[in-house]
């Protein structure tokens, strides 16, 4: 890691964070994440968390009222808090209204304007998706943040983020509908996730 003056300063302790995540070269299957000024090295996921995602991007694809592209590892460039500039957050699922074709020339870090939806299906830091990456979502003005929440066996919508947190929330327990709102406009069969 190099560490240089920017702009006639020394660098702050937020930009050698950011400047060591970059330079993180994780294990293959890994993903690494910069989620509100921790860096966060992720395992990849188990079976049952790749069958509850892939049951909603099977959903989306087949009964979204939009035709939408799906990023499975988008890493998405989302404002700070009071105390570090950014995160730097890769969800398990990324949805953008096909027309914009928003993830063909995208960066490896992208700005989240035109995402129409994020989800995470928790894992084995179920409190993080809950919690900071809520946060982290709805400072970045994501419209919806979907979460496939195995442990309490709920799904949980999003909306209307509002400042760090977001507006609305509606649940449902796996087994029952939950309305998607436009762009999707259809109800999520969570039966699938059981």
């Amino acid at each position: 890691m190099t560490v240089m003056a920017t702009h006639g300063r020394l660098p702050s302790q937020a930009d050698l964070l950011e400047e060591g995540f970059l330079a993180l070269s994780t294990p293959e299957g890994f993903r690494a994440e910069l989620i509100e000024g921790e860096i966060v090295v992720s395992p990849p996921p188990d079976g049952g968390h790749e069958s509850c995602l892939s049951a909603v991007i099977r959903q989306v694809v087949r009964q979204a009222g939009t035709d939408m592209d799906v990023s499975g590892h988008k890493g998405l460039l989302l404002p700070g808090g009071e105390t570090w500039p950014g995160s730097r957050v890769i969800p398990d699922a990324t949805f953008a209204p096909r027309p914009l074709d928003l993830f063909r020339a995208a960066p490896p870090w992208m700005d989240p304007a035109g995402v129409a939806m994020v989800v995470e299906v928790t894992s084995s830091r179920a409190e993080r998706d809950r919690v900071a990456k809520r946060r982290c979502y709805a400072r970045g003005a994501i419209p919806l943040y979907l979460l496939i929440d195995r442990e309490h066996r709920r799904a949980t919508l999003l909306s209307e983020p509002a400042g760090k947190d977001y507006a609305h929330s509606h649940s449902a327990e796996f087994g029952k509908p939950l309305p998607l709102p436009e762009p999707f406009a259809f109800d999520l069969d969570t039966a699938e996730f059981l």
